[in-house]
This record gives C-alpha cells, structure tokens and sequence, in this order.
C-alpha cells in the first residue's frame, strides 16, 4: 500500500494545477500579450507597411499638388500629407484581425485560456496592447508623413505648421483614426474567429461600403456618407469643415461615430466569445 501510494505521488503531482494559476490578474495578461505581440514576424512586417504606405503615400500626394497641382480656396495641406491613411486603415485592420484569429488558426487559444481562463479580462488585455501598439505606431507615422509632406509643399507655399488652427488635432487625430480602425478590426476577428472571412468583413466595411453608397442617389448619399465609419472617421484628420463634399460631422463627432462603430464589435465579440467553446 505504501508502494503504491508512493508511486502515485509523482502523477498527481504532474497532474496538479500550479497554484499561480489562479492568480493571474490584468497586469499579468498584459504582459503575456505584449509578448506575444512583439515575438510574431507578421507584427513587424504589418506595422513595417503601414508606416511605408502612409508616409510615401503621403509624400507623393503633397509631391503632386506642389508640382502639378491647382488647389483652391477649400485645400486642406494637413490632410494630403496624411493622405496615406486611407489604405493604411486597412493595414491595421489586418493586424487587428490577426491579433486574435492567428491564435483560433493555430489553437493557441485553447492554450491561452488553459492557462489564464478569465476571458473578460484576457480580451481587454489583448485590446489594451494592441491599441498601444497601434497608436504609438500611427503617431510616429502620421508626424513623419506630415513634416515630409509639408517639406515638398513649402515650395509652393502650401504648407502649414503644427501650431495653425486645428493642425496638432489632425496629426494625432490620424493616429487615433488608426487605432479606432485597428479596434473596429479586431472585434470583427474576435466575432468571426476566421482571419479570410474577418479581413474581407474590414475591407468591406471600411473600403468597399464607401464605395457602394456612391452609386446611391445624391440625396441618400448626402444623408449616408457621413455615416460610413471611414468617412466619419477621416474627419478627425482634416482640419477643413467641408472639402466640397455632401455635409459630414465635426471632427470629434465624426470620430465618435468610427468609435461607436468599434465599441459595438468589440461588445458583440466579447458576448460570444464568453459563450462559445475555445
């Protein structure tokens, strides 16, 4: 009998759940995501298009009004240099889909779970760090962009300083319109767990449904545009109220409408993500 129970020792033991695993706590998780985040190759690379896309973007629209261009009265310097963003939203909603579908892809996430089971608490984590990747990264993109755009239009006089009107808002607001991107993304990833089908969701909706809304009578457009969560959220980048354009939202407003957007699949991923099986 003492054999035997000897002998089970070692089992039970290999067995046994290491007491800090009920332990973990939000600062814990925030660690183990921001590891995870900066030891996946495609983080880098992602990040390394977005910043390429949007500055030389960025720099060959400014390049283009300062050689070829005629603007008018309504010219906007601060958003052509920032021109980049529009392609670069859709960079970083890859990136945001990725964050969470590359781990249902790879079956980490039955790992993840094991191993720290709250997933409230994980999923908020996973957002935090992804937010702060993606901000820090869109505010050091979006002032090069717009110091080197400014540079190619200082030659015609065109360019403007951050301490014009409205200028520092829009430079961090194009950081801020990333980021916003980057979460609405990541909530679609963590409703529909599949990278192809989440990806093609953010094109869609970000790009494609812009788009659409153009083929719609001018006076539904007039009324839709500006609640296209790309179209709202441009306007927390621009510092001129009206480019020609249907009516649109304040800047604030207009990025308080992409945020809504966000919020509500973030909420409707984390609700299913509570129910459904790993």
């Amino acid at each position: 009998m003492a054999t035997t129970t000897s002998a089970q020792l070692p089992v039970a033991a290999a067995g046994r759940v290491p007491s800090s695993a009920g332990k973990a706590n939000f600062a814990g998780a925030l660690r183990s995501e921001f590891t995870k985040i900066r030891s996946v190759r495609s983080t880098y690379w992602t990040l390394l298009c977005l910043v390429v896309v949007t500055v030389g973007f960025g720099a060959l629209a400014s390049w283009g009004v300062a050689t070829h261009g005629h603007p008018g009265p309504g010219f906007d310097a601060t958003a052509q240099s920032l021109g980049g963003l529009y392609i670069s939203q859709l960079i970083i909603g890859v990136l945001g889909v990725l964050v969470i579908s590359s781990e249902y892809s790879s079956g980490m996430i039955r790992t993840t779970l094991t191993t720290f089971p709250h997933r409230g608490t994980l999923i908020a984590a996973k957002a935090v760090v992804f937010a702060l990747v993606a901000f820090v990264t869109g505010l050091i993109t979006c002032f090069a962009s717009f110091f080197i755009g400014q540079a190619f239009m200082s030659s015609r006089h065109l360019s403007v300083t951050l301490s014009d009107p409205h200028v520092l808002r829009a430079v961090i607001g194009g950081a801020l319109f990333l980021t916003a991107c980057g979460l609405l993304a990541f909530g679609i990833g963590l409703l529909l767990r599949h990278s192809a089908g989440a990806i093609s969701t953010v094109v869609g909706l970000l790009f494609v449904l812009t788009i659409l809304v153009n083929f719609l009578p001018q006076s539904w457009q007039n009324h839709l545009d500006k609640w296209m969560p790309a179209d709202a959220g441009t306007q927390i980048w621009s510092t001129v109220a009206n480019h020609g354009q249907p009516p649109v939202f304040a800047p604030w407003t207009g990025f308080a409408v992409l945020c809504a957007y966000a919020a509500i699949a973030l909420i409707a991923g984390l609700a299913l993500f509570q129910k459904r099986d790993a």
